[in-house]
């Protein structure tokens, strides 16, 4: 008996605009992080939701950031970082720092840990990082940690999640419009 397999359909679409690779990687549920360092003595710091662990040994952790963003350069010439996992109960951080407006650490209680980055109490862990490796890919960096010490986990409570636009997967209201034209600094990590 003799097995036929059809190539699965091409389609001549091209490449995906932005705005496509934003709906389609939107289907793809992510925790939400902050990415935090200081820079000259001030607190800086993003949301980002592209963290993940690379190796148990050594220790290590990715992250992506925009490399035309205000926070990240700064965190680079630093050194050291730090990710905080948000609780899904932990919305108004997130909009503070997943915008481009504002102070991020203005009125927020936080103090430096003992690796000279920023840490505001709460969060589902904290994992404490310096810089190992940096790789441009694109208009963002591939950022490698190297963990140093890990807060954490809090197992009692529920992660935040980012699905289609908005947060939560059990959310049904309609997908959050996108930022104008992806405007400089409206961009999370």
């Amino acid at each position: 008996m003799q097995t036929t397999t059809t190539a699965p359909a091409q389609t001549d679409r091209g490449i995906p605009t932005p705005l496509e690779m934003r709906r389609a990687m939107g289907t793809f549920a992510s925790g939400v992080t902050i990415v935090s360092g200081i820079d000259d003595g001030e607190p800086v710091g993003f949301a980002c939701q592209s963290f993940a662990s690379v190796s148990l040994d050594p220790p290590l952790v990715l992250f992506c950031a925009d490399h035309r963003g205000r926070a990240w350069p700064r965190i680079r010439k630093s050194g050291r970082f730090n990710v905080s996992v948000l609780g899904e109960d932990q919305g108004d951080i997130c909009a503070r720092f997943g915008s481009s407006r504002g102070e991020k650490f203005g009125g927020l209680v936080w103090h430096e840990s003992v690796w000279g980055t920023p840490l505001f109490d709460d969060g589902l862990l904290r994992v404490h990082c310096e810089v190992a490796d940096v790789h441009v890919a694109g208009d963002h960096d591939v950022v490698i940690g190297r963990v140093l010490a890990i807060d954490g986990p809090d197992e009692a409570n529920r992660p935040m999640i980012f699905f289609r636009g908005k947060f939560g997967v059990d959310n049904n209201e309609p997908d959050a419009p996108a930022p104008d034209a992806w405007g400089r600094g409206d961009r999370w990590g």
